[in-house]
């Protein structure tokens, strides 16, 4: 079993722990490991032979595998595994629950694959270890290169690991209704209690979201209008395609495309970014992690909205439809190949080229400029 060591027990009152001292160690040795692996891709069928192989021969571990990889076809077809498939415990997405008995994941893909990790988990999350073997890999930091020996590194434990904040969704039914004329300014915004009725309401969907939570529009020609409530108030209507409401981890994602600041996914915190919006001065905002969000349609809207979730399990919302947002107490541990800090930093810059650009030359002539000129 996993234990999180805290940060800085020997601290002074008052000091301000550094997150990057956070280590992962083995209370007892992992037994039961989950491998998620890219599908689709004829060239990961390789390394998760070789993956499973060390894991169940030299590791002596019981793996778990989803059923549909086992089925395909280029590894049903290979003799030489077929000793090795044999061993594998297999489950399927959605009929069986295997949060219980995982000790630790081993992602082999992108940045989908963790994302899909994550889905699989609705409470607690063992540790993650991605292997960058997808397009982007912005979330996944290790080289396949040399996975025996970081695999080795992982079981002997104080491995760095962050803990990606996730959010907490809950998709309501029928259960807001707004009354526009109950509004003025003395209430300041605050939602009368008794035009929100959370008895009368259906909770249709409940999840853990990892990267981000989006409304917009659909297929619709009009411009998507909701509103946005924070803690019960009402802080504004967006107007635009949509809006993206992310964690730290989610903020390079969509959101960057969206114009939102990147938040290193140390940071608590929740992003509000519209998309598209209809406004000059409508700018992406970060509240504080712990608030609740909802969102629903404005009485005056002329379409539905649609909300997916990690871009996944897209959904209509209609009139009385609402969507809860607040950060989840259940984060995804993220196993890091150096460090936070380095990790981070390293994949805006391999994989979205933060900063990057033709450096100036330096002056041939030592004297000042402004006397060359004179």
């Amino acid at each position: 079993m996993p234990v999180l060591r805290p940060p800085g027990q020997n601290a002074r009152r008052g000091h301000i722990q550094d997150p990057a001292s956070q280590r992962l160690t083995w209370s007892k040795p992992p037994l039961n490991v989950l491998v998620i692996r890219k599908i689709r891709d004829e060239t990961l069928l390789e390394p998760f032979k070789e993956l499973c192989r060390f894991l169940v021969e030299e590791k002596h571990l019981m793996v778990y595998v989803e059923k549909k990889v086992v089925d395909d076809g280029s590894l049903m077809s290979d003799e030489s595994f077929s000793a090795i498939r044999n061993q594998l415990c297999t489950f399927r997405e959605g009929y069986d629950d295997i949060s219980d008995c995982i000790d630790l994941i081993i992602c082999l893909g992108g940045d989908g694959t963790l994302l899909y990790a994550s889905s699989l988990f609705q409470g607690s999350v063992p540790p993650v270890m991605a292997f960058h073997l997808g397009s982007l890999g912005f979330l996944t930091p290790f080289k396949f290169e040399s996975f025996k020996t970081e695999v080795d590194k992982v079981f002997e434990g104080n491995a760095a690991i962050i803990l990606r904040s996730r959010l907490k969704v809950k998709v309501v039914k029928g259960m807001f209704q707004r009354n526009d004329q109950l509004f003025s300014t003395q209430e300041n915004g605050v939602v009368p209690h008794n035009h929100i009725n959370n008895d009368a309401g259906k909770i249709t969907l409940q999840l853990q979201v990892l990267n981000e939570v989006v409304v917009d529009r659909g297929p619709s020609s009009y411009l998507s209008n909701v509103d946005l409530y924070l803690d019960g108030r009402l802080i504004t209507s967006v107007q635009g395609d949509g809006v993206i409401v992310s964690t730290p981890t989610g903020s390079t994602a969509y959101a960057a495309a969206a114009g939102a600041s990147m938040i290193h996914p140390n940071v608590p915190a929740i992003m509000v970014t519209p998309i598209c919006p209809h406004s000059l001065s409508f700018r992406p905002i970060v509240v504080p992690a712990g608030v609740e969000l909802m969102i629903t349609l404005s009485p005056d809207a002329r379409n539905t909205a649609w909300v997916s979730f990690d871009g996944r399990k897209r959904q209509e919302i209609q009139h009385g439809d609402s969507i809860k947002i607040t950060t989840s107490c259940f984060p995804v541990p993220s196993i890091c190949c150096h460090d936070l800090v380095y990790d981070w930093f390293d994949s805006l810059a391999q994989c979205l080229h933060w900063n990057v650009r033709k450096k100036q030359t330096r002056l041939t002539d030592a004297s000042d400029s402004s006397e060359t000129e004179n």
